[in-house]
């Protein structure tokens, strides 16, 4: 191409155009920044305006080229002038001060711009990375930043993006030509500055979506990328000293970056690629018929594709787990739910299959979609959040999770006004309520409210039903044993409530489309603080129960042990008090015999200590009467043996009492033979000791 002034004029114009391009990406980005406080769209802001010093090199430098080019046009005629030979110019090229500033400025004024430039990039990077580093594992949504910022960040991202991909690929288009060269230098800084604008609409896109660490991350990712261009300048400075040249060629500017010069020319990597392939293989593949086949058909191909994907969108397979509607043009077609299996529907955009989202809100409380599913149990807590942990939880224990109180009557007494709802005291407990649903009105679940907001609407109609319930119930009935009963009342006015939601066209209401499976009180406990109160009387009734149960077991085992059987005990009892009135009304020996007799039969036959005590009296009642009976009998026969021989009884009880007297005695019997006798007597008591051998022992 021949480098005229009207090319560098075209080239100054493009470089004008490249500037105010960046400058206003930059701008857009900057005021992005600002308003939402985003600290990533303020490194790319910083990034995209250092850019603009690239396309203002460029322009004074190509506008210089189309002064020196004018100036030669200028000298070439007035060499070529008839006069040539008597002008004082005889050597032209010694006044060509355009040409002289265009080499000032190749050797002074874009070596300097490019260092300004890495300085620039190396030096704000670095104090970005620096501050963003300890920032990297905290929220990308710090408070007070711009409502609805993920919006303005994909649309700003993206924006960016296309333009300054859209402008870096004309631009690179342009350098191919050799004039043009250096515009590759302003194209890097564009196709750099939409490489940051798609980075950052795809980290806003996920972080709409789900987790928040692209986001984050790109706190530091984007002052790196900064510092590693920055590095690239120095380096491109560096070698471009060494880097010889012949005479006239246009020196590349060092802020031409390499990296991103790939982004902007793709189609030379694809080449580059082509080339390898048909080096490694020893042979043009680019030219065979095959390749020039479907690069010829590539189009059609595509396009018969993607009419075959059109065509299957008119088959929609529902899971097992859900149930959906026809939606064409958006409002629901009159054909019932659709449900689990393969259906055919017209292609979209005609017909579309939309299927009730399952929302939850994660650690940042945004609500996200959890799956989409009509079938499955959908949870709500009405109440107290559950508790984080298994341990056991107790009154006076910090519970984890939202409290929430409701109000009840402190007890079932009534006014003095004799008015139930004037009430005398208010109690407030802390009840965990969890409500279990199920969809079973696809349409009319939809035309409840959005989907974000269905959960919401659900929650809010069971908690005024909630509400209401409560302050018509007492505090022993919510700590008590009625909890079943009221699960189950509360379950039918949360269903009455939703029944009456969602009017239709007659102002009707059709239903919110979903049926209550579950709802019940799983835990009521009162506030902390005054949790010891309300265990103080609990504490003293379970101390009154358990004396109770102590003296039961204690009496149960008392009949039991003089009785045998408790039963039987309480009937002896019975007979006992009907002895005991017999005898206070005055009633003959007879009747009050006959009742004795009967109250000791019972006992008798109940076997137990009681009646071993009659048994053990009878049997002490017999000994003493015997015995007293034979000693009657044997003092009768003493006299008769008196009154028969007198001396021979008395000699006898006298010699009975004799040997008596010396049963235990030791009796010597010696002669009288012996002159002189002599008894030597060990008066030890032999029964001092104690004989272990002995039975008595």
């Amino acid at each position: 191409m021949k480098a005229d002034y009207l090319t560098y004029r075209r080239a100054t114009g493009e470089s004008v155009r490249g500037l105010i391009l960046q400058a206003v990406l930059g701008i857009g980005m900057l005021v992005y920044a600002v308003a939402a406080k985003d600290d990533v769209a303020m490194s790319a802001a910083a990034f995209i305006g250092i850019g603009c010093l690239a396309w203002l090199t460029l322009a004074i430098v190509y506008d210089q080229h189309r002064r020196e080019r004018i100036e030669a046009i200028e000298t070439e005629a007035l060499a070529n002038a008839p006069t040539a030979g008597s002008s004082v110019f005889e050597k032209p090229e010694e006044f060509a001060p355009a040409a002289r500033r265009l080499a000032t400025l190749h050797r002074f004024f874009v070596p300097v711009m490019s260092l300004v430039m890495g300085a620039l990039l190396v030096g704000v990077g670095i104090w970005l990375f620096i501050i963003e580093r300890p920032h990297v594992h905290e929220s990308a949504a710090p408070e007070g930043t711009l409502v609805g910022r993920e919006g303005w960040a994909l649309g700003v991202g993206l924006g960016v993006a296309v333009l300054g991909f859209v402008f870096a690929r004309y631009t690179a288009g342009m350098a191919k030509a050799s004039a043009y060269a250096n515009l590759r230098a302003g194209a890097s800084y564009a196709v750099g500055a939409a490489i940051l604008g798609l980075a950052l609409a795809i980290a806003k896109f996920t972080d709409i979506l789900g987790p928040d660490v692209l986001v984050r991350y790109l706190r530091v990712v984007f002052p790196a990328f900064m510092v590693v261009i920055g590095a690239e300048v120095f380096i491109n400075f560096v070698l471009g000293i060494y880097r010889p040249r012949r005479s006239g060629e246009v020196p590349r500017p060092a802020f031409d970056s390499r990296l991103l010069s790939l982004a902007a020319a793709p189609d030379k990597i694809a080449q580059s690629i082509n080339e390898a392939i048909n080096y490694q293989l020893g042979f043009d593949v680019t030219g065979g018929w095959f390749y020039q086949l479907l690069s010829r058909w590539l189009l059609p191909l595509i396009v018969f594709g993607l009419l075959v994907v059109w065509a299957l969108s008119s088959v929609v397979v529902v899971q097992p787990h859900q149930r959906a509607i026809v939606l064409r043009f958006g409002r629901p077609v009159s054909t019932g739910d659709l449900g689990p299996g393969p259906h055919l529907k017209a292609p979209w955009p005609i017909d579309t299959v939309y299927v009730p989202e399952y929302f939850k809100r994660d650690d940042k409380g945004r609500m996200e979609i959890a799956d989409y599913t009509a079938t499955g149990l959908r949870v709500l807590d009405l109440g107290t959040s559950p508790p984080a942990i298994k341990d056991p939880i107790l009154w006076t224990n910090d519970h984890a999770g939202v409290e929430v109180y409701q109000y009840v009557r402190a007890s079932n007494a009534e006014a003095p006004t004799g008015n139930t709802t004037d009430l005398l005291d208010l109690a407030i407990v802390s009840v965990e309520v969890p409500m279990h649903y199920i969809v079973s009105d696809v349409l009319l679940f939809d035309e409840l409210a959005v989907p974000e907001k269905r959960d919401d609407v659900l929650q809010a109609v069971a908690r005024r039903e909630l509400t209401l319930y409560f302050q018509q119930v007492a505090l022993d009935d919510v700590l008590g044993g009625r909890r079943e009963q009221m699960s189950h009342d509360l379950r039918q006015r949360v269903q009455k409530a939703f029944d009456n939601l969602n009017p239709g066209p007659d102002g009707k209401p059709r239903g919110a489309g979903v049926k209550v499976v579950f709802l019940g009180l799983a835990g009521v406990h009162p506030p902390k603080d005054v949790a010891p109160a309300f265990e103080s009387p609990v504490m003293a009734d379970q101390r009154r129960e358990a004396n109770i149960d102590d003296a039961r077991a204690y009496a149960i085992g008392t009949l039991a042990k003089n009785v045998g059987n408790v039963e039987l005990a309480r009937t002896i009892i019975a007979e006992i008090d009907t002895f005991e009135r017999m005898s206070s009304a005055g009633m003959s020996g007879a009747v009050m015999e006959d009742q004795e007799l009967k109250i000791q039969r019972l006992i008798e036959t109940a076997g137990g200590a009681a009646a071993q005590s009659l048994a053990d009296a009878r049997a002490d009642r017999w000994l003493a009467h015997m015995g007293t009976r034979g000693m009657a009998i044997r003092h009768q026969g003493q006299l008769a043996m008196y009154d028969a021989a007198p001396e021979y009884y008395r000699a006898s009880l006298y010699f009975e009492a004799l040997k008596a007297a010396m049963a235990k005695t030791r009796v010597y019997i010696t002669s009288d033979d012996v002159a002189d006798l002599r008894i030597d007597a060990d008066l030890k008591n032999k029964d001092l000791g104690v004989d272990i051998f002995e039975k008595q022992n």
